[in-house]
């Protein structure tokens, strides 16, 4: 059993920088792959970032590629996203997950979900 707890969302403008965090419980952390999804209001859940289980093998998403970077300390049982030169269409919820690569990318599905933090970019 894995629980998951973002934090780190909030309101910063067009061009700012946010540093989203998801606290893991769990001995089992560092055997899942760890991932971010978002949800904009009105929109389906799209797939941003996962990393590895040792910290390698980051996938960003081609919407953030250049602006978001995703990492991980196991020892500390966290996961991060950091974002820069956030844009108002970044706007949404961020969940943080946690399961299998190939369901996280290809069908949006985890193991395990966070409760979610919002970001909002204004303009």
């Amino acid at each position: 059993q894995v629980q998951l707890v973002e934090s780190g969302g909030g309101l910063v403008q067009a061009g700012g920088s946010l540093r989203l965090s998801c606290a893991a419980s769990g001995r089992t952390f560092s055997t899942y792959i760890m991932g971010w999804f978002r949800q904009a209001p009105g929109k389906e859940r799209e797939f941003v970032a996962a990393i590895g289980t040792s910290g390698g093998s980051p996938y960003i998403a081609d919407s953030v590629k250049g602006r978001f970077t995703i990492s991980r300390d196991n020892a500390k049982i966290t996961v991060y996203l950091q974002m820069n030169s956030l844009k108002p269409e970044d706007t949404a919820i961020y969940y943080c997950a946690a399961g299998r690569l190939y369901y996280l990318m290809n069908r949006g599905s985890a193991d395990y979900w966070g409760q979610g933090t919002q970001v909002t970019v204004s303009s």
